[in-house]
């Protein structure tokens, strides 16, 4: 059986590589060219690695491709640095540990009670883990089930969230579909981001789409404005960062842009 891994390393390099048009390249277009994508064969002598070895890598073989490799098919397929690094992390050998839902320190635990603005903790699988009575008030993760707590549910399958998003719902989710593929890939085949994925899959269309497409976004700081029936319009900007305790924590921080109604103790849904 194929390790998934390298399926998903295969995937990403054919997905860039059927976006990269030859012109780009510098290579001539061609009459009998299908697509506006390259070749394999293409892919390959840019990357000066034989043609045979890289169609067993898009195929996902079990191969192990070199650094040099690597950086090689980075270049040759215009990565940019957050693309190189994920295909850097699908070449390496992964965990083999079955994921396990991780425990939130008692410590961290405190510190996010300590807080007057809405935060958050999040683990690898993007499940919610622990949040403080600000975020509650904002958020209500206590009323859902504990197997739905998870940020990209929300985004992709809940319909309150949605509907706070109003008309920037696409683009708000397509980035987090993009970003949550980095943290996807190099778990995949585990059986709970399988099951994760299953259920994103059967209860959003939009997501099967992006989710093809195999777009690779980094975490970034922002803004979001989310509508809730009797607050009305929430600004935040959110931050996010990672935990010494354990890198595979995340501590999410969303503060009211200054000048905005006080949000300490609203109500919002967000993804």
């Amino acid at each position: 059986m194929a390790d998934p891994r390298r399926v998903e390393f295969g995937d990403f390099l054919r997905s860039r590589r059927e976006k990269l048009s030859p012109k780009v390249v510098g290579l001539p277009a061609g009459q009998r060219r299908r697509t506006t994508g390259l070749r394999r064969e293409e892919v390959a002598q840019l990357a000066g690695i034989g043609v045979d070895w890289y169609i067993r890598l898009e195929q996902g073989r079990t191969v192990s491709p070199s650094i040099t490799t690597v950086d090689a098919l980075a270049r040759a397929l215009r990565l940019s640095k957050t693309e190189h690094a994920h295909l850097k992390a699908l070449a390496r050998d992964g965990d083999k540990r079955a994921f396990t839902r991780e425990t939130v320190p008692p410590s961290i635990l405190r510190l996010i009670e300590s807080l007057d603005h809405p935060a958050y903790i999040t683990g690898r699988r993007w499940d919610v883990l622990a949040w403080n009575a600000a975020a509650e008030a904002v958020f209500a993760f206590g009323r859902l089930p504990e197997e739905d707590r998870n940020t990209m549910l929300l985004m992709m399958t809940n319909k309150q969230t949605r509907k706070a998003y109003g008309a920037a719902w696409a683009d708000v989710a397509k980035r987090m579909v993009a970003m949550f593929r980095t943290t996807h890939d190099v778990w995949a085949g585990d059986p709970a981001f399988a099951d994760l994925l299953a259920r994103l899959r059967q209860g959003s269309p939009e997501f099967v789409k992006w989710w093809e497409a195999h777009e690779i976004r980094s975490t970034a700081s922002g803004l979001k404005t989310m509508s809730h029936p009797t607050l009305g319009v929430l600004h935040f900007e959110h931050t996010s960062f990672q935990a010494n305790d354990d890198p595979a924590l995340k501590l999410v921080i969303y503060t009211p842009v200054k000048g905005e109604r006080n949000t300490k103790t609203g109500h919002g849904p967000d993804g």
